[in-house]
C-alpha cells in the first residue's frame, strides 16, 4: 500500500490502453482541438469587430467562446501529450488544479447558457423593455456571479478531494482528474464528498437548468400567442441554436453525474468527450451557420482582413521597388 499523498503521482488511463489507437486519437482529437480554437477564436473576434453586434446576446456568446477554449485547454493538451507518452503520469498537484479549473469553466458554461436564456425570455416576452432590463451593468453583474460562484463551487470540490487518502492503485480510468474517477481510488470514505455533490453540486447544476426550463416554458406561451405562422418561426429561430447547445450540454452531463459514484464506467468517458470536447467545437458552428448577424460580421471580418493584407502586400511592393 502506497500513500499518493507521498508519492503525488496518478497514470491517466485515457480512452483506450491499445498502442494502436493511441496515434489515431491523438491525430482525431488535435484535429477537434484547433477547430474548438479557431472557431471560438473567430466568433470572439466578429462579436468584437462589428457594432452591430454589441448587444446582451453576443456579449454572453463571446464570454462562451472564451469558456469554452479556456474548458478544452484544461483537458485536451494533456490528453495529447498522453496519447504519444508511455508514461501517462500527472502529478498530484497537477491533477487538483485540472479538476479545479474544469469546474470552473464548466459552471461557468452552465451559468452562461442561463443568462443566455434570460435574454431570450427578455427579447421575445418583453421586446419593449428589453433595453432597460438587459443593460450593460446587469449583464456584468451576471457574468462576475457566474465567474465567482464557479471559483467558489470549484474550491469547495477541490479542497475535499484534498482531504482524501489514496492508496493502492494510481491509475485513474479517464482521460482527465475528474472528481468520480478520483473519488473511486481513495482509501478513506468519500460519503461526505458524494452528499456535497448530490446536495450542493447538483443544486449548483440544476440551478441554470431550472432557469433556462422556465425561461423557454413562458417563452413557447409568449410565441403560441403570436397570430402570424413567420412571427411565431422567426421568434424560435433566435432560440434554436441555444436550445440545440443546452441539449448536448445538459444531456450528457446528466447522464454522466446524476448516479451513484459505484456505477461509474468506461461508458461515462465517452459521455463526457461530448460535453468537454464535442459541444465546445460544434458550439461556433451552431452559432453561426443559421444566425444571418454572425454570417454578415463574419463576412465583414474577413474583408478586412483581405483589404489590410491587401495594403500590406502594396506597402511592402513600394518599399522594394522605391517610389
Amino acid at each position: 500500500m502506497r500513500n499518493l499523498t507521498r508519492l503525488p503521482e496518478f497514470i491517466l488511463l485515457g480512452l483506450s490502453s491499445r498502442p494502436e489507437d493511441q496515434k489515431p486519437l491523438f491525430a482525431l482529437f488535435l484535429i477537434m482541438y484547433l477547430v474548438t480554437l479557431l472557431g471560438n477564436l473567430l466568433i470572439i473576434l466578429v462579436i468584437r469587430s462589428d457594432s452591430q453586434l454589441q448587444n446582451p446576446m453576443y456579449f454572453f456568446l463571446s464570454i462562451l467562446s472564451f469558456a469554452d477554449i479556456c474548458y478544452t485547454t484544461v483537458i485536451v493538451p494533456k490528453m495529447l501529450v498522453n496519447f504519444l507518452s508511455d508514461t501517462k503520469t500527472i502529478f498530484y498537484a497537477e491533477c487538483l488544479a485540472q479538476m479545479y479549473f474544469f469546474l470552473v469553466f464548466g459552471n461557468m458554461d452552465s451559468y452562461l447558457l442561463a443568462a443566455m436564456a434570460i435574454d431570450r425570455y427578455v427579447a421575445i416576452c418583453n421586446p419593449f423593455h428589453y433595453v432597460t432590463v438587459m443593460n450593460h451593468k446587469r449583464c456584468m453583474l451576471l457574468v462576475i456571479f457566474s465567474i465567482v460562484f464557479s471559483c467558489l463551487h470549484s474550491l469547495l470540490h477541490v479542497l475535499m478531494v484534498n482531504r482524501l487518502t489514496f492508496c493502492a492503485s494510481n491509475v485513474i480510468h479517464h482521460f482527465f482528474c475528474d472528481v468520480n474517477p478520483v473519488l473511486k481510488l481513495a482509501c478513506s470514505s468519500t460519503s461526505v464528498n458524494e452528499v456535497v455533490a448530490m446536495t450542493e453540486g447538483l443544486a449548483s447544476v440544476m440551478a441554470p437548468f431550472a432557469c433556462i426550463v422556465i425561461s423557454y416554458l413562458r417563452i413557447f406561451i409568449a410565441v403560441l400567442n403570436i397570430p402570424s405562422a413567420a412571427g411565431k418561426h422567426k421568434a424560435f429561430s433566435t432560440c434554436s441554436s441555444h436550445l440545440t447547445v443546452v441539449t448536448l450540454f445538459y444531456g450528457s452531463i446528466s447522464y454522466v453525474y446524476f448516479q451513484p459514484l459505484s456505477k461509474y464506467t468506461v461508458k461515462d468517458r465517452i459521455a463526457t468527450i461530448i460535453y468537454t470536447v464535442l459541444t465546445s467545437m460544434l458550439n461556433p458552428f451552431i452559432y453561426s451557420l443559421r444566425n444571418k448577424d454572425m454570417k454578415r460580421g463574419l463576412e465583414k471580418l474577413i474583408s478586412k482582413i483581405k483589404s489590410e493584407m491587401d495594403r500590406l502586400s502594396t506597402t511592402t511592393i513600394n518599399k522594394i521597388h522605391g517610389p
